[in-house]
């Protein structure tokens, strides 16, 4: 009988300690503590039908990321080649400034940026832009 109530007194803090640790963990506690970057302001007019509209080779460019992005993190490339950028950061945001490269005239390009925030979770955003011929 000694065992029997061994045994259940045993499986029965061993539930209860797995019902605990499944409360202290869950994926969705995780999103909503760690907001993705969140990108604001571009600057440039995004290819679209039916405006078409083109930009210029060498346009610069700017957008804002939030200010819980980590400004180490941002990873800015134009047909897979990194873009050179500078970022300037205040208390409310991260300014990115960068310029369309030459070699880009009368092709269309996707603006991809990659970010993380200071958190861990991350975000990808793009623009298709169409950039004019000479």
């Amino acid at each position: 009988m000694r065992v029997n109530h061994f045994f259940q007194t045993t499986l029965a803090i061993a539930l209860l300690s797995v019902n605990v640790e499944s409360h202290a963990y869950s994926a969705g506690e995780v999103e909503e503590t760690c907001k993705k970057p969140q990108v604001r302001e571009f600057s440039l007019p995004i290819y679209q039908e039916p405006e078409k509209i083109e930009v210029a080779a060498e346009s610069e460019f700017s957008f804002k990321l939030s200010e819980w992005t980590d400004p180490h993190t941002i990873k800015l490339t134009m047909k897979e080649q990194s873009v050179p950028f500078t970022v300037e950061s205040n208390s409310s945001f991260h300014k990115v400034t960068a310029k369309i490269p030459t070699e880009y005239t009368g092709k269309y390009v996707r603006i991809n940026l990659f970010s993380k925030a200071v958190l861990g979770c991350y975000d990808r955003e793009g623009w298709l832009i169409k950039v004019a011929d000479k």
